[in-house]
């Protein structure tokens, strides 16, 4: 049992308040996931900004200083940023140049989201201490995924908090269980493809990415998980221009979604979309079975 939220906004008016809304949907879904928490935010002028690519790390070390000092031969006007266990890099350079730096100059880190728009933090603890040690209510962006954990096969470690973010400013969310991910896992190893912890929802991401790469829009990715993944499951997607949802064919987890003319959000709870400005207009609804779900930005 984990907590799902997730924000699409679409009325510029409300990206200075992401953060808040956010910081005010995870509150409402802690007891669905005590043990660690994670977020992605898109479009934070602080954290991604514009015309830098961004690189989330863990054990990157604990103090930012030393993470730009490690870099900044390579690349000068890099900038370190700390966040509870996640240290978040960015600098004027693709995103290719910045994930090689860090692969040459801090081997020991692991990748956790990169791109230009996402920033992911993730943690172990209490979901609400740790959204206050993100800084997650000064959050400002166009879209936010949250997720707390109550872990059930794998360690309870950063590494296995969600979100999954695995392909370039993508990231997945999951609530539930995957069956077959030691299956699914080796088949994408043998394309080559590299695994950074032995957690279910992780394979999931990293299929989805691997679609992608493939040439994959988000809706046939989904599509296609839903064939090949066996299992219960409720996933939320984002890219960096899309929000998507999906459940498995008995739909046992919970989900639903809100919609206005401002926004779309998704939660494993009424609750966590009640805290939204104009809910009572909204049109809500419980996404149906092998359904894949769709706004692009």
């Amino acid at each position: 049992m984990c907590g799902i939220v997730g924000l699409h906004l679409r009325e510029p008016s409300l990206h200075p308040h992401l953060g808040e809304l956010l910081t005010a949907m995870l509150g409402q879904v802690v007891e669905r996931g005590p043990d660690s928490a994670g977020v992605a935010v898109y479009g934070d002028p602080r954290l991604t900004p514009s015309g830098r690519s961004t690189v989330s790390l863990l054990d990157a070390g604990p103090d930012p200083v030393l993470v730009e000092a490690a870099l900044r031969d390579r690349l000068p006007d890099v900038v370190a940023i700390g966040a509870d266990a996640t240290t978040v890099v960015h600098a004027p350079v693709p995103t290719g140049a910045l994930l090689a730096a860090i692969a040459a100059l801090l081997p020991h880190a692991t990748v956790i989201g990169s791109g230009t728009d996402v920033a992911v933090l993730k943690g172990t603890g209490h979901p609400d201490t740790l959204a206050e040690s993100f800084g997650l209510a000064q959050a400002q962006g166009w879209q936010g995924v949250g997720h707390t954990r109550m872990a059930t096969e794998s360690a309870v470690t950063p590494g296995g908090a969600h979100p999954f973010s695995v392909g370039p400013d993508q990231c997945l969310v999951h609530n539930g269980s995957f069956a077959n991910h030691a299956t699914v896992r080796r088949e994408l190893r043998a394309r080559g493809v590299r695994f950074d912890s032995e957690n279910d929802s992780e394979v999931g991401a990293r299929y989805v990415a691997h679609q992608l790469a493939q040439g994959a829009d988000l809706e046939k990715a989904l599509r296609m998980l839903c064939e090949r993944f066996d299992g219960f499951y409720t996933l939320l997607v984002a890219t960096g221009d899309a929000f998507a949802v999906v459940r498995d064919a008995i739909a046992c987890k919970p989900a639903l979604i809100a919609e206005t003319p401002q926004w779309v959000a998704m939660a494993s709870e009424y609750r966590a979309l009640d805290v939204l400005p104009g809910i009572e207009n909204a049109r809500i609804f419980e996404p149906e079975p092998e359904e894949v779900y769709v706004w692009q930005r």
